[in-house]
């Protein structure tokens, strides 16, 4: 399998895939191997993560090369991701003790009833490119706190980088045989499918999440999707520093390239405030430095796939065959590399791509709304459920909008952020399951009940 950095289009290097025999023999290393390290001691599991964390921070710079050079996120945004994933695992080792620990919910003089956290057993966990360590953790690092064997399979745009998580885990302390990395392409992903798994972990498109749902459904065991998103902000009329909001938006819809699960992909904006928000937030696009991912102060650089090319394009041809308007942007970057400027559209309606299906790209519409009413009304229409976005003077406003949202996250004057005290899920489209906070650590558990009677 080549590996292809998407700014250069040179191949960094070639790389021996799995097949059905080697995934064998790893699923049986994990088997054996799971049972020993459930029986480490907790506090023991604990340290070994937050070991981890450490070998992160104190290996960044090379990770974050490596993660740039198959990705193609800027150097920066590469820095900054392995910072928030140890932060995450620190914060997951951190309350591992609370949430994994026996509860006893009733105790009287001659009965006692708990709940003991079992682990599911050796897991299947198919991860995703854009943010393969953010990502990655939210999914592995509890599922070996709550004592699973993980099968770690990156996505084959971010192999390097997971072999590179292997090596620092192993390093850490954790049991050589406990986690393995399936190396390869969707045909990999398919022969973990039909393997015995304890459960699965997915994040990834929507149509691939439906496909391993209805795959593995039979098995009758835990399956988990983190699926995709069409998240919408509305702009009310009421806010006090457009410039501000202006830029956190543009930086919600294109910090990655675009290429986020919670990114911005669709903005409705009170027609009070219209045109001084498109202008700045048009002003704070092309104030970005664009060009290559090493290079210093880049901000945008390339999407990650040759393929997603091609499809941004044709959001953008679609979208002005209807009548939108390019601000800026709207074309493929000439030269090396999967490049594509910064686009901005407006005069925009829910009969274009742009403003239905998801983009997970350089790419934003935004569409004038008479008020709160119709902006809630556009917001609702979309089949995904991942995050949505009300920038208000007040709580009591956008908390009437968002209560009526379904979507896993609500967001008030702020957009694209996942922290690691609450919990991580979709609706609809977007998934079903939770990573992250309690609900995260416990999702990789067997809840077993014992009535104890004296």
């Amino acid at each position: 399998m080549e590996i292809i950095n998407p700014a250069t289009e040179e191949i960094i290097t070639n790389i021996q895939e799995d097949n059905k025999p080697s995934l064998d023999n790893k699923y049986t290393l994990l088997k054996k191997a799971q049972p020993i390290w459930y029986s480490v001691d907790l506090k023991e599991r604990i340290k070994i993560v937050q070991k981890f964390a450490e070998l992160l921070k104190k290996n960044i710079e090379p990770l974050a090369a490596i993660l740039t050079s198959e990705v193609g996120k800027p150097l920066q945004q590469s820095r900054n991701e392995i910072n928030g994933a140890a932060g995450r695992v620190v914060w997951l080792a951190d309350h591992a003790l609370q949430y994994l620990s026996e509860e006893v919910m009733n105790q009287t003089d001659v009965l006692t009833e708990k709940i003991v956290y079992e682990p599911l057993g050796v897991i299947c966990n198919i991860s995703a490119w854009n943010f393969p360590y953010n990502v990655g953790v939210n999914v592995f690092v509890p599922a070996l706190l709550a004592g699973n064997a993980v099968m770690y399979k990156p996505s084959e745009y971010s192999t390097l980088t997971g072999l590179e998580i292997e090596k620092y885990l192993k390093e850490a302390g954790v049991s050589p045989d406990v986690f393995q990395v399936a190396v390869g392409t969707g045909e990999v992903g398919g022969v973990l499918l039909e393997m015995d798994f304890d459960g699965y972990f997915f994040t990834g498109s929507y149509k691939t999440g439906q496909y391993i749902y209805e795959k593995v459904a039979p098995k009758m065991v835990p399956c988990q999707l983190e699926l995709g998103g069409k998240d919408p902000v509305y702009i009310a009329d009421d806010v006090e520093n457009i410039k501000s909001v202006a830029a956190g938006t543009s930086d919600g819809a294109f910090y990655n390239n675009g290429q986020s699960c919670c990114a911005v992909e669709r903005i409705y904006v009170h027609e009070k405030v219209y045109d001084n928000y498109v202008k700045a937030f048009v002003e704070e696009v092309n104030s970005w430095k664009s060009g290559l991912p090493t290079e210093e102060g880049v901000y945008i650089s390339v999407v990650s796939r040759r393929p997603q090319v091609d499809f941004i394009d044709g959001q953008v041809k679609d979208a002005v065959n209807k009548g939108a308007k390019i601000l800026t942007g709207g074309k493929k970057k000439t030269g090396k590399g999967y490049g594509y400027e910064a686009t901005v559209l407006v005069d925009v309606d829910h009969e274009m791509s742009v403003m239905k299906d998801e983009s997970f790209g350089p790419i934003i519409g935004i569409m004038k709304v008479k008020n709160d009413v119709e902006a809630l009304k556009l917001m609702q229409d979309t089949e995904y459920g991942l995050t949505a976005a009300v920038y208000s003077k007040t709580w009591e406003r956008a908390e009437k909008i968002l209560s009526q949202i379904d979507s896993g996250t609500g967001y008030w004057n702020c957009c694209d952020r996942v922290s690691a005290p609450v919990p991580w899920s979709g609706r609809n489209h977007s998934g079903f399951g939770s990573t992250l906070s309690h609900l995260g650590l416990r999702a990789f558990t067997k809840p077993k009940a014992y009535q104890l009677r004296n």
